[in-house]
């Protein structure tokens, strides 16, 4: 009885020792020190990250300053059922860490049996001179039985050292779905509303074009024009009017993906007609080395690595005794109800139970070569995750770059034209031009803005690229003031029209 209470003990004192298998250890890994920028880049584009920012770092969204932006992303993030999908997933990981560390503590339960026997005069005896009888009795049992499974090796606690870690990549894949969501709303928004500039511009040119299509046509039926000259305007309304369509048509698909994020039946949503918001944020760019905290998606990778790093002190505990407090019970046994709580009905047991396997064919070897295996590819896909980070964040900085080098020179273009533009008009009041000379200037001015409405989607597109590859914004931002001007010949914005 002493030794077994002994072994119980010395078992318990192991419990405080260090667990099997490797600690966990983020491994190193090749950070560049900064970024590289081109040549004479605009230092305005974006700022150095700082950590007295004190925007809400959660809502990057909000420093476009455009309402119907945020309500379709809030929309979005309150209804999408993708997201609802991995918070649900983030649950089921949060209650099996729980159940897993259940594990470290005993587990109690209670019984109980109340019988009333009657045996038989004939049974047996144990001698041939004694006599039975027939007789009735009671039987109380109450019992309060314990289980528990030593941890001597720290196995139980590598297992919910891993189940915590997964819980934890849940919570930073949710963060990663709720992020890739409010770009991918984003993005959308900003190509529909690249599309209203561009439905602006080329209805216009579609406009001017039948206007110099009438008047070609007038000068041919009085002998004035060629039929190649009638024929090639023609082509060119009717080209015109195609990607006007064209353009309707990509309108419509990214309404009905707008439809789709924010978990509303795309034959119900409409979006009114708009424009791109006034305001390019400059957005905090951080240092290469601050992606591994930041981005959701290398947190998880770097989780999962954690975990599995765990697992591998699980599979090897299997290859040592398992030990189990069992049985051990307290409780008391009498045949009347009355004494049953008096101290000689007491009854009670403790015991240690050890198992070893001898022989199980290699599956305890298997185990832990898979665990081993398994810690290996996560490891490489938290450093090919922290690569990809870097490469996504380059990419979108050389985008803000180049966007903004190609608009200023389209900028340019279109100055060029409108003066070209003015110059023409004084010259066809002064009946030097002719008024196809003027519609054919007007034609390619419209056609030089429409070029700038796209290099100036893009320019958003690569700011919403670069604040998704930096990890949603968790530094703050800078919202620049408006530009004093969108170009030589733009017009006052419009008020964007609130989504349904």
């Amino acid at each position: 009885m002493k030794r077994s209470v002994s072994l119980c003990l010395l078992a318990l004192a192991c419990v405080g020792c260090s667990p099997i298998g490797p600690d966990y250890e983020r491994p190193a890994l090749e950070i560049p020190a900064n970024w590289k920028t081109l040549p004479g880049a605009n230092p305005a584009l974006w700022k150095t990250a700082e950590p007295s920012d004190g925007v809400p770092k959660d809502r990057w969204w909000t420093s476009f300053n455009d309402k119907t932006l945020n309500q379709l992303i809030e929309r979005c993030l309150e209804n999408n059922n993708t997201l609802q999908a991995s918070l649900a997933r983030l649950d089921q990981a949060i209650a099996q860490s729980q159940a897993r560390g259940a594990a470290q503590f005993p587990v109690l339960s209670a019984a109980g049996t109340g019988s009333r026997t009657l045996t038989s005069a004939n049974r047996p005896t144990t001698t041939y001179d004694s006599v039975n009888i027939s007789t009735v009795q009671n039987d109380f049992r109450p019992l309060a039985v314990m289980t528990y499974e030593i941890d001597w090796l720290g196995k139980i606690r590598r297992d919910v050292e891993a189940s915590r870690n997964t819980a934890e990549q849940a919570a930073a894949d949710t963060e990663n779905v709720r992020l890739l969501l409010a770009a991918q709303v984003a993005n959308s928004y900003f190509l529909l509303r690249q599309y209203d500039e561009e439905i602006r511009v080329l209805t216009t040119i579609v406009g001017l074009q039948d206007k110099l299509l009438s008047l070609i046509q007038k000068r041919y039926d009085l002998g004035a024009a060629g039929q190649t000259e009638l024929s090639q305007q023609k082509a060119l309304t009717q080209s015109s009017g195609a990607q006007l369509e064209l353009l309707n048509n990509l309108r419509n698909l990214q309404e009905n993906l707008l439809a789709t994020l924010t978990a509303t039946p795309a034959a119900n949503f409409k979006l009114a007609a708009g424009s791109l918001p006034q305001t390019l944020p400059a957005f905090p760019v951080s240092l290469p080395s601050n992606l591994l905290e930041r981005r959701p998606d290398v947190a998880a990778a770097e989780r999962a690595m954690a975990a599995a790093n765990a697992q591998i002190g699980v599979a090897k505990a299997a290859f040592f005794p398992s030990l189990l407090i069992a049985p051990a019970f307290l409780g008391g046994d009498s045949s009347n109800i009355t004494t049953l709580l008096s101290l000689p009905s007491l009854l009670w047991s403790i015991g240690l139970t050890a198992t070893q396997t001898i022989f199980d064919a290699g599956r305890t070897s298997a185990n832990y070569r898979f665990a081993q295996a398994g810690y290996a590819g996560t490891l490489a896909n938290y450093r090919q995750s922290v690569l990809v980070a870097i490469q996504e964040t380059q990419d979108a900085m050389s985008n803000i770059q180049q966007y903004s080098r190609a608009l200023l020179k389209q900028d340019e273009a279109v100055t060029n034209l409108n003066r070209a533009i003015r110059i023409s008009s004084i010259r066809y009041r002064e009946g030097v031009d002719t008024a196809q000379t003027l519609a054919l200037l007007q034609q390619n001015q419209l056609t030089a803005e429409r070029i700038k409405w796209q290099m100036r989607g893009n320019q958003f597109l690569a700011n919403v690229a670069l604040i998704k590859a930096l990890g949603g914004g968790w530094e703050g931002f800078k919202t620049p003031e408006p530009e004093t001007a969108r170009g030589s010949n733009e017009q006052a914005p419009r008020t964007n029209t609130p989504a349904p």
